[in-house]
């Protein structure tokens, strides 16, 4: 069965040229049906083994769509090579995976020009490959521009300035002294006499939670500060934690959860890690400024007598 919906032909020198990979035909129908209905043209639909050589044979692209059931090696091959197209600036990509190949494509791809769908929406997916068709090449790298998420940006900003104020105040920004990198999660809260543990911020999570019992989730649907406060409570633990968990913990549709942990890695506010056992998984945590900033908060909070989610 063909797609019904066709980009008007005279318009294909004008058009956005789609590599589409998918192993299942119904997906390959679904997917293309999309692309074209977005003004896109499907220069070639194929499985992904072997989808390299299909890359290498193409002189110019400006997306590639990719819907994985399972991962091999030509899914991480792929993978990894459309994060480096990305972060050169060469054509941005879609990933729809499921669920159990979060930390799989996580690893592969973490650069913000390629898009993570896991189990989409029909509007997230649709969405998604309309920003993959449309963004100009020129601009895929300038992840800093003003198009950035005002509110990230802020959230960023302040958690650096928390964390600089607090180093002033405990005399500890000094010239010429170097920061370990893996201080001792706890000090940050001592400086007040004020001690901040894990359980304290799981119940603040949990407090959270309560708040969908009373009014409609959607009204909650910014994962940052749930994201925040989990790594806080896993630095505390001194537990690692991977990002399927992470997107488990945000209480958001995993897409959703996947787009925040990149754009909070490229704030510098959260870092990757590579499993040293598992190449194909990585662990996120929070920036050395950014567990500053979270320590300080929390031991204010606690100071008030009453910490506040």
């Amino acid at each position: 069965m063909e797609s019904t919906v066709r980009p008007n032909p005279a318009l294909y020198d004008d058009s956005r040229s789609v590599l589409l990979f998918a192993d299942r035909p119904s997906r390959r129908l679904e997917m293309r049906t999309v692309i074209e209905s977005l003004g896109g043209r499907v220069v070639e639909v194929a499985p992904i083994a072997g989808s390299l050589a299909r890359l290498d044979a193409r002189i110019s692209l400006d997306a590639v769509i990719v819907d994985a059931d399972e991962t091999s090696a030509d899914f991480e091959a792929l993978a990894a090579r459309l994060d480096h197209a990305a972060a050169a600036g060469s054509y941005r990509s879609v990933i729809v995976i499921p669920p159990d190949l979060i930390d799989h494509a996580a690893a592969f791809a973490p650069h913000p020009g390629v898009a993570l769908l896991c189990a989409p929406s029909e509007f997230e997916r649709t969405a998604a490959v309309a920003e993959a068709i449309a963004e100009p090449r020129i601009r895929l790298h300038d992840v800093n521009s003003d198009n950035a998420t005002p509110r990230l940006r802020q959230l960023s900003e302040e958690i650096g300035r928390i964390a600089r104020v607090l180093a002033t105040m405990s005399g500890e920004e000094h010239a010429g002294v170097v920061v370990p990198p893996r201080p001792d999660p706890v000090p940050a809260s001592r400086r007040g006499e004020t001690i901040v543990d894990a359980i304290q911020v799981r119940a603040m999570i949990r407090a959270r939670r309560l708040r969908e019992l009373f009014f409609a989730s959607d009204l909650f649907a910014d994962p940052a500060w749930d994201m925040l406060l989990d790594l806080m409570a896993a630095r505390l633990e001194r537990r690692q934690v991977a990002v399927s968990s992470l997107c488990i913990a945000a209480a958001v549709p995993p897409t959703t959860a996947l787009r925040w942990i990149k754009l909070l890695t490229e704030q510098g506010i959260l870092i990757r890690i590579a499993d040293p056992t598992d190449g194909r998984r990585v662990f996120i945590e929070l920036s050395d400024a950014a567990a500053e900033g979270m320590m300080s908060y929390l031991a204010a909070a606690q100071r008030l007598a009453t910490i506040t989610p």
